[in-house]
């Protein structure tokens, strides 16, 4: 089925200018029904949570919606399972932090990567403090992928978590979560993944992929700036919360949550199932759930999406002094569309400095991917240039980047 652009850009009025955003993995622009619903919440329910009397408990009901539609898009068994915070990066170190008081111990062995964004490897390397030994899985700088001949090299009796990105923030790379976690976990290993750059593009379920934690942000998802971390369920209850004393300990995911997640944002985050629902709809779908409307609009999207990367890929291919860094070709199978590259004898940021003149927001850096662009010999480039697109990115938006790289590469 054809994506119904017009209905789509009619959701994103920040769209309604002249300036093209191609800098969505750094954050999409929100849908109006997010801001409809924060705005909703603010000006008929702003008051404080668990109180007896009437607007108190419709608050309250507004917040707990959050959870439960969250576990619905992951697929998660249940809402409790579902702890929302202002950001992946802090969420992934209170996981990291509850683990080594419980889980964890000293001699224990954590695998990370060297192409995660930061936040799903700083946590981890901060218990080496603690006697945690940390081993680098370090992806193929020739193909540009994680090996799993080299994870399996990694691999002891001793090794208790292993952290990976589900789709890398600069290669674009879909990583084959499910293999991954079927191996970590035949020994005996938890698996925390990073869905932040995945959550864009593909359809989430934490049960299918049996991962132990998975955290994305929904302000890459066109909702408000917030974040959430899976975990299943049997692991939260062992694990300590950072809550008040008389929070008990079986009370998840609250005693997580100090002073509670934001409340209307909490509540913005319905206007993202609202999105889904209203884009399923206005394609003649009318799913028995949520969750079958995700479905749906993610086959929409990635679909869409992959004839967009695929010209501007192309184009790249043409240039003998560009070099994509990740998948030289497109297939929705193996990647999102966030393309990264560098060109020859120039400096990334005197790309992107550039192209604003255009009104067009690309980025250059390292997008907290440092040890990967150190390792790949880029940081002397000031990083990469990264153009990330999303569904509401047009065809012509396309043809006008691509005429300004014209005039530089």
């Amino acid at each position: 089925m054809t994506l119904d652009l017009n209905f789509v850009r009619n959701q994103f009025p920040a769209l309604a200018g002249d300036f093209i955003f191609m800098d969505n993995a750094g954050g999409s622009q929100a849908a109006k029904s997010v801001a409809e619903r924060i705005n909703d919440y603010l000006l008929n329910s702003n008051v404080q949570l668990g109180a007896s009397y009437e607007i108190s408990r419709i608050a309250t009901a507004r917040v707990n919606e959050a959870p439960q539609m969250t576990a619905q898009f992951i697929n998660a068994k249940d809402p409790s399972e579902i702890i929302i915070g202002p950001s992946t990066t802090l969420l992934i170190r209170l996981i990291a932090s509850s683990l080594s008081q419980s889980i964890l111990k000293s001699g224990d062995e954590i695998i990370v990567t060297n192409c995660d964004h930061e936040a799903n490897i700083g946590a981890w390397n901060e218990l080496q403090k603690n006697g945690i030994i940390i081993k680098r899985w370090k992806l193929n700088p020739e193909t540009f992928r994680l090996e799993i001949e080299d994870l399996l090299k990694l691999l002891t009796e001793k090794t208790k978590l292993v952290a990976v990105t589900h789709t890398s923030n600069i290669l674009g790379t879909l990583n084959p979560i499910k293999q991954f976690a079927k191996i970590v976990h035949s020994y005996g290993s938890l698996i925390c993944v990073d869905g932040v750059a995945h959550a864009p593009h593909r359809m989430i379920d934490v049960q299918d992929t049996d991962v132990d934690f998975f955290a994305f942000s929904f302000y890459k998802v066109f909702g408000p700036h917030l974040a959430m971390v899976y975990g299943k369920k049997e692991l939260l209850l062992k694990m300590p919360g950072i809550c008040h004393f008389f929070v008990q300990q079986d009370n998840i995911p609250y005693k997580f949550q100090p002073g509670s997640p934001n409340y209307e944002l909490s509540y913005g985050l319905l206007g993202i199932q609202d999105y889904f629902n209203s884009f399923a709809e206005a394609h003649n779908f009318r799913g028995k759930s949520f969750r079958e409307n995700t479905a749906f609009v993610y086959n929409i999207i990635s679909d869409y999406e992959e004839k967009l990367a695929e010209k501007l890929v192309g184009y790249l291919n043409t240039k003998r002094n560009v070099k994509i860094i990740g998948e030289t070709s497109f297939d929705k199978k193996k990647r999102v569309p966030t393309i990264s590259f560098v060109v020859k004898d120039k400096t990334s940021d005197s790309v992107t400095l550039l192209i604003d003149k255009e009104k067009i927001g690309i980025r250059y850096g390292d997008f907290y991917a440092r040890r990967l662009i150190d390792d790949l010999g880029l940081s002397s480039k000031n990083g990469v240039v990264r153009v990330s697109l999303l569904h509401y990115n047009t065809m012509d938006e396309v043809d006008k980047l691509i005429g300004a790289f014209e005039k530089i590469l």
